[in-house]
């Protein structure tokens, strides 16, 4: 073996173990990097260049300009707002009301709510601790199986890996998109883009098939163990809920959540954009849902910005409001001066739901927050960057390329390998480490095997977020373990968590079978 393949092995086993101590993601990843580059070129097989080159690659390559990774803050923020703001607390106490009468009722709202929650936040620690705090005890309370119940809880939080907007798919997409045009350009074929629209459109199916596969479990436990998930028992002095509470605590956040999926599919504004959409509207209804507390003045203005956001995106799909248009017919000029009062209106009311925020005291915070989560991811973005430069420095990239092809088995097998790499190390490492540490490494190999990348991509978020369900080691166990009360036993979380595991292999194997769940829709969008 030449003594850059083992400079580049020994490169990569240092980092797993670096992180597996405990050091820092995004100094460990290019502290390593740095260290072994500096080795190399004291041995004269490392060229100097890569080093120098780096800034200039940092500042003008594939991050600074970057318009995939611009939605990574406005995501964050939209999901962090929302979360402070105790939308979470409203969804499941409407949807479980709602579904009060029902078997399994509780069961249902959880997953559905997690749902939502998903696809608001895309955060997937944050949605597992607020429904452990929120459902867990009122799930216990109401005699359900506690397997049963943190089985359900940690399952639903998960759903934040695959139901878009995800902040794993976001950056899934930047590292799936590099690693097809890096097989393209070894092929010849000039360069391919997998956009963010595209991993949103692929993954929206498999999701809601494994939110189905969710619901369709508590309901045959339902049948076969009705004592482990009774109707919910509601005090005789609950009032019945009205209109405004559902219109406001549950269809106030489905329609933010169709407004930016339905933007990106829809053709309407691209993700960055949707990102600002969902910001917006995260500011609004996080305003309108402190404001109804503090029975604060600013409720209609807030509540005219969400009408204007609606309408401004109605006249956008109906007419075409370009101002460089050669020509207008009356109706698009009207529509333009409309959407212009529209937008005004929809910034005051931004502003109004900011002013309810600070008074609040959930605005700095949470922004605070929001600076936290962006610093950190793209701080480990630009140590990753570092790191592969270094590993293909070495020629490692080679090297994998060379392994994987000798995989017995064929492409199948070398899927194979690499889906269990991912997801053994998605015990122990976060989702940001594993895809833009691994994903560059073993993603432009497969892809140059002749698999499809969105197909390719969305089977590695699923596989992602099996790994972060799975016992001993898995993320949302231990999110669920930190906040879910004493009586509840670690083995007891176990063991709820393994059916839905089998669920999501299901999956796995389902979409593996039927690549066109996750390639039918882009297809459709790019049309």
């Amino acid at each position: 073996m030449e003594f850059e393949a083992v400079l580049a092995i020994a490169m990569f086993l240092t980092a797993i173990g670096a992180l597996l101590m405990g050091f820092p993601v995004a100094l460990t990843l290019g502290g390593v990097a740095l260290i072994f580059a500096l080795i190399g070129i004291a041995f004269g097989v490392f060229p100097e260049s890569f080093l120098l080159a780096f800034p200039s690659r940092i500042e003008g390559g594939s991050i600074m300009q970057s318009q995939t990774l611009i939605a990574v803050p406005l995501f964050v923020i939209m999901g962090v707002i929302l979360e402070r703001s105790r939308v979470a607390e409203d969804l499941l106490a409407i949807a479980s009301r709602l579904l009060s009468r029902v078997r399994g009722g509780l069961g249902y709202a959880v997953v559905l709510v997690g749902t939502l929650l998903a696809a608001s936040t895309g955060i997937v620690g944050a949605t597992v601790i607020t429904m452990t705090l929120i459902a867990l005890p009122s799930m216990l309370r109401q005699g359900y199986d506690p397997r049963l119940a943190t089985g359900t809880i940690a399952a639903s939080g998960t759903l934040g890996q695959i139901i878009p907007p995800s902040i794993v798919l976001i950056l899934l997409a930047d590292a799936i998109s590099n690693a097809a045009s890096q097989a393209s350009l070894r092929t010849g074929g000039g360069s391919a883009v997998v956009s963010v629209g595209d991993l949103f459109a692929g993954a929206l199916i498999p999701g809601l098939i494994l939110v189905a596969l969710y619901l369709l479990w508590i309901t045959v436990m339902a049948f076969l163990r009705p004592q482990a998930c009774p109707p919910a028992r509601l005090e005789s002095d609950t009032p019945a809920l009205t209109f405004r509470e559902v219109a406001l605590g549950l269809g106030a956040p489905l329609a933010l959540i169709v407004a930016v999926l339905g933007s990106i599919l829809g053709g309407i504004a691209p993700p960055t954009e949707a990102a600002a959409i969902g910001a917006g509207g995260a500011i609004l209804l996080a305003g309108l849902r402190l404001a109804r507390e503090a029975e604060s003045r600013l409720t209609p203005v807030m509540l005219l910005g969400l009408a204007s956001l609606v309408l401004i995106l109605l006249l956008r799909n109906l007419l075409d409001l370009r101002a460089g248009s050669a020509t207008h017919t009356g109706a698009e000029a009207a529509g333009m001066a409309i959407t212009v009062l529209a937008c005004l209106a929809l910034f005051a009311a931004v502003g109004a739901g900011l002013l309810v925020l600070r008074r609040a005291r959930q605005l700095q915070p949470a922004l605070k927050s929001a600076v936290h989560i962006t610093s950190m991811v793209f701080l480990i973005l630009i140590g990753a960057s570092l790191f592969s430069l270094v590993f293909r420095g070495f020629d490692g990239d080679e090297l994998v390329a060379g392994l994987l092809a000798a995989i017995p088995g064929g492409k199948w097998g070398a899927l194979a390998m690499a889906m269990l790499v991912m997801f053994v190390l998605g015990f122990f490492l976060d989702f940001i480490e594993i895809v833009f540490v691994v994903v560059p490494l073993v993603a432009p190999p497969l892809i140059l095997m002749g698999f499809d990348p969105i197909w390719l991509g969305i089977l590695m978020a699923l596989n992602l977020q099996t790994s972060f369900l799975t016992p001993p080691f898995g993320f949302a166990l231990f999110y669920l373990r930190g906040a879910a009360p004493p009586s509840v036993t670690t083995m007891q979380i176990w063991q709820g968590a393994l059916p839905f595991i089998g669920l999501q292999l299901l999956l796995i194997l389902i979409v593996a079978t039927v690549p066109s769940l996750a390639t039918w829709l882009p297809s459709i969008a790019a049309r």
